[in-house]
């Protein structure tokens, strides 16, 4: 299954789910900040969150892996 990558380079403002939480395909896994500008970073497929590879205020840079799912 895919992990949740960062679309953007930017900061990690928020993270929007815990470790063993089911999301759904297109929910927000995370919030970017980036210009000054919020993004959201959706599930491309549904999944349970086995691991958190980030942490708010943390700089990411595009195609980083931010969340994964099994």
């Amino acid at each position: 299954m895919p992990d949740v990558e960062a679309h953007i380079t930017g900061t990690v403002w928020r993270v929007e789910v815990a470790v063993g939480d089911s999301i759904d395909e297109g929910d927000t896994v995370v919030i970017l900040e980036s210009m000054k500008m919020e993004m959201p970073v959706e599930a491309e497929d549904p999944g349970v969150v086995k691991e958190i590879r980030c942490e708010e205020g943390q700089a990411v840079s595009e195609g980083d892996t931010l969340v994964v799912l099994e």
